[in-house]
């Protein structure tokens, strides 16, 4: 996502990215993506996650961005590791609703949140597209000083103002119908925030 679209959101370097996130496919594993499941990358920027995503889910994916330069990095990362997706979507994310063809199992979007103008409209964008027992995961930086985020020797990631506490993105997010259901640690200096449609009842969640 480029950073003429959403505040302090652009793609980080490819080399230090690896650095801090060697096993993407683990990561998403552990936020519950599942093999079958119908995944939405929103803010999808160069697939540094698409890629393992569509993995997971035998292609049964959407990735979105408003950038069309990220989109195509994104086609290129999943050409170049054998993954396919079942469109490439070029569009604002708080569009999402018009974007898909019916209900989706589960919605990612990954370092990029903290720079939503309008986060909450965002989140219910999602609530808007998920499933019966659908999931919503936001990747976020925990609020570290930035100069204690350090990969290959460097500070790394958005400003220290810009980050955001699970309690932060918890009142964004349930303000839009949504209820956290867990965080989940990503060491060295991320987590995870799964939400899930809050009127769901436990009977639905296993449908």
């Amino acid at each position: 996502m480029g950073e003429r679209f959403f505040p302090a959101t652009v793609m980080p370097d490819r080399d230090w990215w690896a650095a801090l996130w060697p096993d993407p496919e683990g990561v998403l594993r552990s936020l519950g993506i599942e093999p079958d499941m119908l995944a939405v990358d929103l803010c999808c920027g160069d697939g540094y996650f698409t890629a393992p995503l569509a993995r997971i889910v035998g292609g049964n994916m959407y990735a979105v961005d408003i950038d069309p330069a990220m989109l195509e990095k994104t086609r290129a990362e999943l050409e170049r590791s054998g993954s396919t997706a079942l469109d490439l979507i070029e569009a604002d994310a708080r569009d999402l609703p018009r974007l898909l063809p019916g209900k989706v199992d589960y919605v990612l979007i990954a370092n990029t949140f903290h720079g939503v103008p309008e986060r909450t409209a965002m989140a219910r964008a999602v609530a808007a597209v998920l499933g019966p027992g659908g999931r919503f995961a936001i990747v976020n930086w925990y609020p570290l000083p930035r100069r204690r985020t350090v990969v290959l020797d460097k500070p790394r990631g958005p400003k220290t103002e810009m980050r955001m506490s699970p309690d932060d993105v918890r009142a964004d997010v349930e303000a839009a119908g949504l209820a956290l259901e867990r965080v989940v640690e990503l060491p060295p200096f991320h987590y995870g925030a799964v939400f899930r449609i809050a009127r769901e009842s436990p009977s639905e969640d296993k449908l």
